[in-house]
């Protein structure tokens, strides 16, 4: 039976206790470091070799669906009633609404040096050491718009910029296409700074810190951020139900991107799922 992805402004006190109890738990069996080395490791840019399938390429969408679902039942094996709510950044824009409220996903960094010292998830708190890809620094940090060189959050037009093209993804199916829904959604643009930055991407980088690379699900507002990305999706599908995920066949002999991108019947790495068994997460999971 299919589940429901709620809003976080939605949340009540008790599913949010059992959210980040959930979560922490997680934390304390080594299990959620697991998850920020895959997002390491699949974090494959348009200048390096070899297969794109987490980042910069058409499978961004459903290998994101996937990671979510996997995420989200690591969670129900602590606690049943678990599911991952989402952020709608598009309405609640504040650096204290939720999800950055105390009994959440705690506030913005310090000014000295970013670290978040409030909430479950502050290191003072000692259940949350950060453990991949970093160095001397083992606490969680944050820059919420950018205080020196602010920035901000994408708006319900920028959504719909991406929203209203038909196509789901087109040649040459990396950072640099210009057409296309996935590209628009994931936000790689022309230019340099914040002005390449649009929808998905410009989150990150609002949030800032840890949210900023590969090693973004050190933050735990990246599930958050990725659950009404992969809404989003839900809805470019209903509005274009004769549209779907692109490539549809594996690319031919001389295109520069053959084995550099999953087509719609191939497995996504590190899964044996494709995209079209992830199209439709209906069996899965609603949102609310």
């Amino acid at each position: 039976m299919a589940y429901t992805r709620k809003d976080v402004s939605t949340l009540t006190p008790g599913e949010r206790r059992r959210f980040v109890d959930a979560l922490l738990g997680l934390k304390r069996r080594g299990e959620y470091d697991e998850f920020v080395r895959m997002h390491i490791e699949y974090y494959v840019a348009d200048g390096e070799r070899g297969l794109r399938t987490a980042h910069m390429a058409p499978s961004f969408l459903p290998w994101h669906r996937q990671f979510l679902l996997e995420l989200e039942r690591a969670l129900q094996r602590l606690d049943p009633s678990v599911t991952v709510p989402y952020w709608d950044w598009t309405r609640d824009r504040g650096t204290t609404s939720v999800p950055w409220t105390p009994d959440l996903l705690g506030g913005n960094g310090r000014r000295s040096d970013r670290q978040v010292t409030t909430g479950p998830f502050a290191y003072a708190a000692g259940n949350w050491r950060l453990n991949e890809n970093v160095s001397d620094v083992r606490f969680l940090t944050r820059d919420l718009g950018r205080a020196r060189d602010p920035i901000a959050l994408p708006t319900r037009s920028d959504v719909e910029t991406a929203l209203k093209d038909p196509v789901y993804d087109a040649a040459p199916w990396d950072s640099t296409v210009s057409k296309g829904f996935r590209n628009k959604l994931e936000g790689w643009g022309a230019g340099r700074g914040s002005v390449s930055w649009r929808n998905h991407n410009r989150v990150h980088r609002w949030v800032g810190g840890v949210m900023v690379g590969g090693a973004s699900v050190n933050d735990p507002v990246f599930w958050l951020h990725h659950a009404y990305v992969d809404l989003l999706w839900s809805r470019w599908q209903a509005r274009h139900r004769n549209h779907r995920y692109l490539p549809a066949a594996p690319l031919g002999q001389g295109d520069a991107q053959r084995g550099r991108v999953v087509a719609r019947h191939q497995a996504m790495p590190p899964w044996s799922v494709t995209p079209d068994q992830l199209e439709d997460h209906g069996r899965f999971y609603r949102y609310g």
